[in-house]
């Protein structure tokens, strides 16, 4: 799905030009509804190494609204823009900017830029091409979710295909990522949702996308996939909820098997019995996509797990979350919704200017 900005020129580098962005803006921590404003600012021309972007697509990360509430590791210094991922049209470059030129499609390459913005400067070093054959809204969610999916999948165990991997949260953008790396891989993904209404409908949407299996956390206590032999016990489990959740999860773990934890919507914490960690030798980790970028900024790993996504997302095998575009004027709206449990397991919400 593409995202038409209206009334927006492109532009090529000139001397002496300058470009009005519209920005989301914060000067304390809170509530984002409240806090946020939306203000105009005079954007200048690119220096050397700089390049001038016009935003396509800006997503909501459960992440960005943490840090707007002041309840993230990360403190920006104030005045603040929000966001952390979004993919943008070059418009104009500066001097010494030798590996991109205008009309080039461009994702932010580090975090903690502002992405909420119509418009922004970037150091060339800071941001990647995107091939044309990526939609925007792939691009534009690209540097999160599929990461942290792609990054708990490998950097873990070793899986091979018919190995087991179970999730829950299956349901959030990476819980989607997830199921689809699994499936590309040959890898049974089994996934955990709280029970709803529409279940049926959500399984079904799940099954897909390429879940081997998918369970409301009721079931999951009972199952006996696993004993039965319907799947391998898992290897590999990935937590985003904690509490009773995660403990649940964790049974069905195979001897030695791994629980990556890299979010906590229950806000409850992770408890471990002793028996799993004498009798079964299970690990439990955790997993920050923002700490490993920065470790990692110029590790060739990086730039292979970006071709690999890049390649699967060309060949429609992975294809952006369950999404809903909202106009920037209404974030309102949409970083309320954001705040719902709904908005963070479900629909990922993403700003066009």
């Amino acid at each position: 799905m593409s995202v038409l900005l209206r009334n927006v020129p492109t532009i090529r580098f000139q001397r002496h030009m300058s470009v009005v962005a519209s920005v989301l803006r914060y000067s304390e921590f809170g509530d984002p509804a409240k806090v946020i404003q939306v203000q105009q600012e005079t954007v200048a021309d690119p220096s050397n190494g700089e390049v001038l972007i016009k935003t396509l697509g800006a997503p909501i990360n459960p992440a960005d609204i943490n840090t707007i509430q002041g309840k993230y590791p990360v403190k920006p210094q104030f005045p603040a823009v929000g966001g952390n991922e979004c993919v943008g049209e070059v418009v104009a470059i500066g001097g010494q900017v030798g590996g991109l030129k205008v009309g080039d499609r461009v994702v932010p390459f580090a975090t903690g830029l502002g992405t909420w913005r119509s418009h922004a400067l970037y150091k060339e070093s800071n941001l990647m091409k995107v091939p044309n054959s990526i939609g925007t809204v792939e691009a534009a969610t690209i540097t999160v979710n599929p990461c942290t999916a792609y990054r708990m999948l490998k950097d873990f165990v070793s899986l091979k295909a018919g190995d087991t991997v179970i999730q829950n949260g299956a349901n959030s953008a990476c819980g989607q990522a997830v199921i689809q790396l699994c499936r590309a891989w040959g890898v049974d993904c089994v996934g955990i949702v709280r029970d709803r209404p529409e279940f049926s409908k959500l399984r079904d949407y799940l099954k897909d996308l390429g879940a081997a299996e998918i369970l409301t956390e009721e079931e999951l206590r009972t199952t006996k996939i696993f004993k039965d032999g319907l799947f391998k016990k898992p290897k590999l489990a990935l937590n985003c909820v904690g509490g009773k959740n995660a403990l649940e999860v964790s049974r069905h773990l195979d001897n030695q098997g791994i629980m990556v934890t890299y979010g906590g919507m229950s806000r409850e914490p992770v408890t471990v019995p002793t028996a799993s960690l004498i009798f079964k030798d299970l690990q439990f980790s955790g997993f920050w996509m923002t700490r490993w970028t920065k470790e990692n900024a110029q590790n060739p790993k990086r730039a292979e797990m970006f071709s690999e996504l890049f390649e699967l997302i060309g060949k429609g095998v992975l294809k952006a979350p369950a999404h809903e575009l909202i106009a920037f004027t209404d974030y309102k709206t949409a970083v309320t919704n954001a705040l719902s449990i709904q908005g963070f397991v479900g629909k990922k919400y993403i700003f066009t200017f």
